[in-house]
């Protein structure tokens, strides 16, 4: 774990050590570490660069001859900066640093998105989303206001340090024994990050220990932890606890939360703001299937893993064929004795060779001690990821083939797609009809792959069925089609309560309005975080905040919680008791992100189901703009979208 600025360096290993180090170096990373070290730009105007940019390819399709070339370089130039002291030259200016964005993705990075990747690379040491009360509001008034957050996951952790840097009192409830979240319910065999983790950690709090460039659940469990204790954070938390309900006093302009802990212990608290960090995927479900409750053997949800169960030469039916079944299934599968998925709609899935891949020690070192590596290959990791993919979601009505994909583009991703498919499944056309999706490519959640899925159902002991299931009995699972497969375990992967947001719990706004009342099936919030007639309420990953096409859910969690922390700082300066978003204000910003939505992919006829829908089709849960709009829309709270009471 280390912190946010690196400004004291020291390369005290020999040569030798070094030059092991940069064999395992991302080049173009490394080559942008140079330019620090020795404060000469002109590697930017050599012939030796990257070629271009793509997710998870880390060496700019460089040539062998032209890495072993800067591997030669960069020895001498790191040599040069650990024998002078390890002491920087002059900083890169503001122009140089944009010619190196340029350069090291082998393309163009707009003006307009620089402000926002300076902003998360901290290359000059400041954390520009730390504590915007800053002297504009006195110690003591924010001493005074009282926050409460609903859930200690990756965004309550966030708020938990944010409010603690700002010095205002919180309490975190959390209904686990632990923080993590997601990453502490979801222990199934296999589950992981779908981020590169050198992007999917905190900007203020880098980490270089990651074993697998894809972390596995315990690890990310131990970061999160580790953040917490860092940061001395854990006297805020109170663990095995929930939430029942939340009720506005309007006289008081204050809220009342109700709890339970795991004894059955009930207790309220009373705070001036509530932050709702308890996410979108938190809430397992069950499918309606009869007969659930009648089998016999050890059953229980993906996310709800039973550590008591062992699948090794067992007789297994896993229902689903999502996300988390995309990773189980490869994990399991050389362990049972048959098992069997079934699958209601195929994945797409991309490309990701580095999946499973190990960190080498030698980028280890290099995150660990050369200047600015982290910072950069964090870039390298994030642009690739951001907004470029955006022109791929929006339908063109014109499109001729709208039954396989919704425009030139998203039909160039559908042949990339279906080729990495066929190049796995080989001459089984049978297999390759069940593993084709049957709508456009990211009309749902895209999943990594690196062969493991296929390779997977290709096993003697495994079946693929595209049956719906009919019924659960003592002895199985019944297809709709009338087959019977016998099970000893029954896993269900099928997802979660993602239309009801913060279920089972009763929030009441002004009013006495009932928060869930209020949402129905189509929860919304504006800019994903406030609500009309509930003041002093904020959302984290609240509605219409998830990613599918790029960018990381940790990026979206830290231009929340500046947003909410510069809602607090209005409020304070305000020398009012309660901030609401205006009613016409939500309104307007719900008509336009239902108007978005109704042109992208996720609304497209060819998806039947999809749990970024609701019951009605409509898409609930995803940011329907690019992500440099949700850090442009955050940066500031614009007063005037909100009415004050005293």
């Amino acid at each position: 774990m280390s912190g946010t600025a690196q400004t004291n360096f020291s390369i005290p290993e020999d040569n030798a050590l070094i030059a092991r180090a940069l064999e395992n170096a991302s080049i173009p990373t490394l080559m942008m570490s140079m330019v620090h070290m020795s404060g000469d730009a002109s590697l930017l105007d050599g012939t030796i660069r990257p070629a271009g940019v793509f997710i998870n390819e880390y060496q700019g399709y460089m040539s062998e001859d032209d890495k072993a070339a800067v591997r030669t370089q960069a020895l001498d130039v790191i040599k040069d900066f650990r024998d002078s002291g390890c002491k920087l030259p002059a900083a890169p200016s503001r122009d140089t640093i944009h010619r190196m964005m340029n350069f090291i993705v082998a393309g163009d990075v707009p003006e307009d998105y620089v402000p926002m990747m300076l902003e998360e690379m901290e290359l000059d040491g400041i954390d520009q989303r730390s504590d915007v009360c800053s002297d504009e509001v006195s110690a003591g008034a924010r001493a005074q206001h009282k926050v409460l957050v609903i859930g200690g996951g990756m965004s309550g952790v966030l708020a938990a340090y944010r409010l603690q840097e700002a010095g205002i009192p919180f309490v975190v409830i959390e209904k686990n024994a632990a923080v993590g979240g997601t990453w502490f319910e979801n222990r199934y065999p296999g589950a992981r990050v779908d981020v590169g983790n050198h992007l999917y950690s905190y900007s203020f709090e880098p980490a270089h220990h990651w074993t697998q460039y894809f972390s596995q659940q315990k690890e990310l469990q131990q970061y999160f932890e580790g953040v917490v204790n860092h940061h001395q954070l854990e006297k805020h938390f109170r663990f095995n606890t929930e939430v029942s309900g939340a009720v506005f006093d309007e006289v008081n302009n204050e809220w009342t939360v109700s709890t339970i802990d795991a004894d059955g212990v009930k207790a309220q608290y009373v705070a001036n703001s509530i932050i709702s960090a308890v996410g979108q995927l938190n809430r397992p479900v069950l499918p309606d299937i009869p007969g659930v409750n009648s089998f016999a053997g050890q059953w229980c949800h993906s996310a709800d893993w039973d550590d008591s169960i062992d699948c090794s030469g067992k007789q297994v039916v896993v229902v689903g064929s999502g996300a988390s079944a995309f990773q189980l299934v490869p994990t399991i599968a050389s362990d049972v004795g048959e098992l069997t998925i079934f699958q209601r709609s195929a994945p797409w899935m991309f490309e990701n060779p580095i999946y499973h891949q190990e960190v080498p020690q030698g980028k280890k070192w290099c995150l660990q001690n050369l200047p600015f590596y982290t910072r950069w290959f964090r870039f390298l990791i994030f642009w690739p990821a951001c907004d470029g993919a955006y022109d791929t979601v929006f339908v063109d009505p014109e499109w001729p083939h709208q039954e396989r994909s919704i425009n030139e583009m998203n039909d160039f991703v559908y042949q990339m797609f279906f080729d990495h498919i066929k190049g796995q499944v080989g001459d089984d056309e049978e297999l390759l009809k069940k593993v084709t999706p049957d709508y456009a490519p990211m009309g749902k959640r895209t999943l990594q792959d690196n062969g493991s899925w296929l390779s997977a159902l290709k096993r003697s002991n495994v079946g693929l069925v595209t049956q719906g299931v009919e019924s659960v009995s003592a002895g199985g699972v019944t297809a709709s089609d009338g087959t019977f497969y016998p099970a000893d375990i029954v896993i269900y992967a099928t997802g979660f309560e993602t239309d009801r947001f913060l279920w089972p719990m009763e929030i009441k706004g002004r009013g006495g309005k009932l928060l869930s009342d209020k949402w129905g099936i189509e929860p919304s919030a504006y800019l994903g975080i406030t609500v009309s007639e509930f003041p002093n309420f904020y959302c984290m990953y609240g509605p219409g905040t998830n990613l599918a096409f790029g960018g990381s859910l940790i990026f979206n969690g830290e231009c929340q919680i500046r947003y909410i922390m510069a809602c607090l700082k209005t409020l304070m300066q305000s020398k009012h008791e309660s901030i609401e978003c205006k009613a016409d204000v939500h309104e307007d910003y719900q008509r336009r992100f239902r108007e978005l939505h109704a042109r992208l992919v996720w609304e497209h006829d060819s998806i039947k189901t999809s749990f970024y829908q609701n019951a009605e089709g409509k898409v609930t849960l995803l940011w329907p703009w690019k992500i440099l709009d949700m850090w442009r829309w955050t940066k500031e709270v614009n007063s005037a979208d909100y009415q004050f009471k005293t």
